[in-house]
């Protein structure tokens, strides 16, 4: 069998541009917490996908997604004091 990729040349050509920037790989870095929040509270579901909840399950989902709120918290306070203001100090 022959592959159909040899026999072809490539769709979309490899480029310098298709690399992520230092500033998308420190905004990136900056969402990690958040990011790693929501993939606990999503496993924290997926357990409990074909089974009922039980009250440990229950108090699992609920402190990730407390996790993620604090996070979600933590991410926009950062960034509202990165941003320049107009307000008189």
């Amino acid at each position: 069998m022959k592959s159909i990729a040899a026999l072809q040349k490539c769709v979309t050509p490899w480029s310098d541009g298709l690399e992520p920037s230092d500033a998308e790989l420190d905004a990136i870095e900056q969402e990690m917490p958040l990011i790693q929040a929501r993939v606990d509270l999503l496993d924290a579901q997926i357990m409990t996908i074909d089974r009922t909840p039980s009250e440990l399950d229950k108090r699992r989902i609920r402190r990730a997604h407390n996790r993620v709120l604090a996070a979600r918290r933590d991410l926009a306070n950062r960034t509202g004091d990165s941003m320049v203001s107009g307000d008189a100090a």
